[in-house]
């Protein structure tokens, strides 16, 4: 007898139910979260200036790799495994715990190399003081995907959303102290303390000691492959900023990163608790091709709808809404966050393919997925920075409608996955809210009057033209169908497998 502990049970039987219940509170959760974070972003905005952002993007576009390099892919890892081992468990806790205080000290370390890059001396103190997150978050990875693996969203979702609301207010009664650039550094570690506390009092479980005989060797082969993807990715997202940062100084980067961030929020608030959702069905699913497809698609037809008519809207509305919610002084950004919301909609629909990849275990793939698809967007990227920060946006944009396709090419040859209709899924969400985006900032521009008037014709004009693309389009018709009814496909695994 080895000692080890028994494995730890799969999900019960009626994934169905579990995964209806699960999918219902975990996008209720983000809603809520997803309000805190735009009305911190709207408040914050007002309270600080675009070189105050400027100063915290300099550091966080380095230092957020030593974010990747803290989860090392171990939290997927140990939410797609077959079994898992409280023994194995508690060994992943200290494998994370571990990586995350040596980043610690590797980022307080590299401080000063950080400020010389960008000749900045005030980041040398953000630098050290942010730090301390990495080891924080590493502390609650294992506990957030113990909560994951067992389909306990509305816990998970708990400790996401309490830890947000902790960091913002934090940051609003630092911000209206006066504190500067420093209200952001301290969101970023009331946050990280906060959700760390929730998650380990929701988790319900304390780690034990290492146990040698409780292998991980195959968590650690699974999470090295999908963390080198990961970075791959990171670099991809942030060499425009380093670049706008080393070139052009902290303001013009202030302004690139608030038009960034407001891509990403609601990129990150849906598609995350998204795969939060669907990575545990899917992996339970991935040995019934016809099951799994059926997931696939409808997970990824509520997905790219949703993400497709936010930035389609806001790509049309930019000006109204920007200067409106977060003031004039953040004008410079608007043609910014066009194009990098116009990327949005093209990642939307590329996204699914992630959950391929990680669902059939497909590391390797996605690795060398990852080593040909972001070298192309770093180019695209590169490229454009000759044209200054909106040649940045537009280059970020053009490497995302680059990588849709490719993305359902490489993932169609290498599986069993229904890439060409996971590309007609997308291809209507991309044209059909497109039209709608057009003829709203079409009614817009006719409108000679106050920025609130231009934003309420042409938001009326979106709700038309939606309903006029429902009308006439019928394949667009059933997917908004299938949308509203999706809990008749998620019922369906409650049937014996």
């Amino acid at each position: 007898m080895s000692g080890q502990a028994p494995p730890l049970p799969l999900p019960p039987p009626r994934l169905g139910a579990r995964a209806a219940g699960g999918a219902a509170v975990t996008m209720a959760g983000q809603g809520v979260r997803m309000l805190v974070q735009f009305g911190g972003i709207v408040l914050l905005a007002r309270l600080l200036t675009p070189h105050d952002y400027g100063l915290m993007a300099m550091v966080t576009a380095i230092v957020g790799v030593a974010e990747i390099l803290r989860d090392f892919g171990l939290s997927s890892a140990a939410i797609q495994a077959r079994q898992l081992s409280r023994a194995q468990r508690d060994n992943l806790f200290w494998i994370n715990a571990l990586i995350g205080l040596g980043l610690a000290a590797a980022v307080f370390g590299g401080a000063q190399a950080i400020a010389d890059l960008y000749r900045e001396p005030a980041l040398v103190a953000i630098s050290q003081a942010l730090a301390a997150t990495f080891l924080l978050n590493g502390m609650a990875t294992q506990y957030r995907a113990h909560l994951s693996r067992d389909l306990r969203f509305g816990q998970l979702a708990l400790g996401d959303v309490g830890g947000q609301v902790a960091g913002l207010v934090a940051a609003v009664a630092a911000a209206l102290a006066g504190a500067g650039f420093w209200a952001l550094v301290v969101q970023q570690l009331v946050q990280a303390a906060a959700t760390l506390t929730l998650a380990m009092l929701c988790a319900r479980w304390l780690p034990r000691g290492y146990r040698r005989d409780a292998a991980v060797g195959q968590f650690l082969g699974f999470g090295g492959s999908l963390v080198l993807a990961q970075l791959l990715g990171y670099a991809s997202r942030n060499v425009g900023q380093v670049l706008i940062g080393v070139r052009m100084g902290a303001e013009p980067l202030g302004l690139y990163n608030r038009a960034f961030q407001l891509l990403m929020m609601p990129l990150n608030q849906v598609s995350a608790p998204a795969t939060t959702v669907a990575l545990p069905v899917l992996s339970q699913l991935r040995d019934e091709p016809a099951r799994f497809a059926a997931f696939l698609l409808r997970g990824q037809t509520v997905l790219v709808h949703a993400m497709a008519a936010l930035f389609a809207y806001a790509c049309a509305q930019a000006l109204p809404l920007m200067v409106l919610l977060l003031g004039e002084q953040w004008r410079p950004a608007v043609p910014l966050f066009q194009w990098l919301a116009l990327g949005g909609v093209f990642q939307a629909a590329a996204y699914a393919t992630y959950w391929v990849f990680l669902a059939k275990g497909l590391m390797r793939a996605q690795l060398a997925y990852a080593l040909v698809g972001r070298s192309l967007l770093v180019a695209c990227v590169v490229a454009g920075a000759a044209w200054g920060v909106e040649g940045v946006a537009a280059g970020y944009a053009l490497g995302l409608l680059l990588l849709w396709p490719l993305s359902l090419a490489w993932i169609g040859r290498i599986s069993d996955a229904p890439a060409l209709a996971m590309f007609n899924n997308g291809a209507r969400a991309v044209i059909g809210y497109g039209l709608c985006a057009w003829l709203s900032a079409e009614v817009s521009a006719w409108i000679d009057g106050p920025l609130e008037w231009r934003l309420l014709a042409g938001t009326a004009a979106m709700t038309v033209g939606f309903a006029l693309v429902c009308l006439l389009w019928p394949a667009f018709r059933r997917d908004v169908a299938a949308i509203v009814h999706i809990r008749h496909l998620l019922a369906e695994a409650r049937s014996p497998r």
